[in-house]
């Protein structure tokens, strides 16, 4: 593995750096993001807790855990998981973004470790983390393999690895990008590129060559009644999916939230 090579995608990057100024802006361009994070800390927190033993719904469930938030934008999600007691690292390679990341944070009163890096640099200096988390990134990688053994690399023994992202069909064309950029205008035109899209197959493969084993997937659809994400059996458009890695995961002995 070529954990040295550069997967990210230089134009993806400042397109999304120059948005850096909106991202806490819930009527901004990041509006679906803000709308959508809900159900993404809901799945990650359960997929989360079961695994490592804790009550999903226990103050601090997520203590003791490092959590390792790979294109994390302004903090959007990297924030929530901090409030449930992760030790959250996030990485962007827009200094823009890590710019606004960081002073959000402070203004929240939390302590989040923000870098304004690659994921193959911090691969390359060893770093492990309990949970490994690529969110909506995927889909704006240059080699999607080569990304996604990056992210493997740094599980540690027992731990997960959980990605979103979007499938490559002819649904997801119609809704993600024609319906959601240029009908309804949810997304600045150009913020995704079907071509690039990953089908749920592709994505398993990519992670089960790292060694990785795929524990489970699911699917996540806009209900316009209820105006909210939810999970779904569907995976047509949206989806997210969880692997772990095979060992025994060392479980700190005070941790908080941990089931007897």
């Amino acid at each position: 593995m070529n954990i040295a090579g550069n997967s990210i995608d230089r134009g993806e990057v400042e397109r999304f750096g120059r948005m850096a100024a909106r991202w806490w802006d819930e009527r901004g361009p990041m509006a679906p993001l803000h709308k959508l994070n809900p159900v993404r800390v809901g799945y990650i927190r359960d997929q989360v807790a079961a695994h490592f033993g804790r009550d999903p719904l226990t103050l601090g469930s997520l203590a003791d855990l490092r959590i390792l938030d790979i294109g994390c934008g302004a903090g959007i999600l990297s924030e929530p998981l901090a409030r449930l007691g992760a030790t959250m690292v996030g990485v962007d390679p827009a200094e823009e973004n890590i710019a606004v990341a960081r002073a959000h944070a402070d203004e929240q009163d939390l302590t989040i470790d923000y870098r304004a890096t690659t994921a193959e640099a911090v691969a390359e200096g060893g770093e492990t983390f309990d949970v490994v988390l690529a969110m909506e990134v995927v889909e704006h990688v240059v080699n999607v393999e080569e990304f996604v053994a990056t992210c493997a690399s740094m599980v540690k023994p027992g731990g997960l690895m959980i990605a979103a992202t979007l499938n490559r069909t002819l649904k997801s064309f119609a809704l993600a990008i024609v319906g959601a950029e240029y009908v309804l205008r949810w997304l600045p035109r150009g913020t995704h590129q079907w071509d690039k899209f990953v089908t749920p197959r592709e994505l398993e493969r990519a992670i089960e060559a790292t060694g990785l084993d795929v524990i489970g997937e699911r699917g996540v659809i806009f209900n316009p009644l209820a105006d909210r994400w939810q999970l779904s059996s569907d995976m047509d458009v949206n989806y997210m999916l969880v692997a772990r890695k095979e060992g025994q995961h060392a479980v700190p002995e005070n941790a908080v939230g941990i089931s007897e």
